[in-house]
């Protein structure tokens, strides 16, 4: 099971950028997938957007009307358009499987990709 997110790079703030998270060895659709941030000098691995089996969607405040995410099952890839990006955006950004953590939010489950890199300057 891996997956593999690309799409990241350096933007100004105002701009766009598609992250894409593409899976092997097993269906993206059967699971929650979700996008989490790890933002520069700290742990905390921040939900962002996530899109169900059925299709569901959902997010962090901040990001909504400026995200939007979506998934291709013939590719088995998860995208996330990611528009007017503020420089708080900045983090390293990773797909994982979706589990509800003891404090009944989203954390990253056992599938996850290494992430690629969101620079956003000012």
């Amino acid at each position: 099971f891996q997956l593999q997110a690309s799409g990241g790079g350096l933007v100004q703030a105002g701009g766009s950028l598609t992250l894409s998270c593409a899976a092997s060895g097993f269906s993206l659709a059967r699971y929650a997938i979700g996008w989490f941030r790890q933002a520069p000098g700290n742990e905390r691995e921040a939900f962002v957007y996530l899109i169900n089996s059925s299709g569901t969607t959902d997010c962090v405040d901040s990001v909504k009307g400026r995200f939007a995410i979506s998934r291709d099952n013939a590719k088995n890839t998860v995208y996330l358009r990611m528009n007017d990006l503020k420089v708080d955006d900045t983090g390293l950004y990773f797909c994982a499987s979706v589990n509800i953590g003891v404090d009944l939010d989203y954390v990253p489950g056992d599938r996850r990709g290494q992430g690629t890199q969101v620079t956003v300057s000012s």
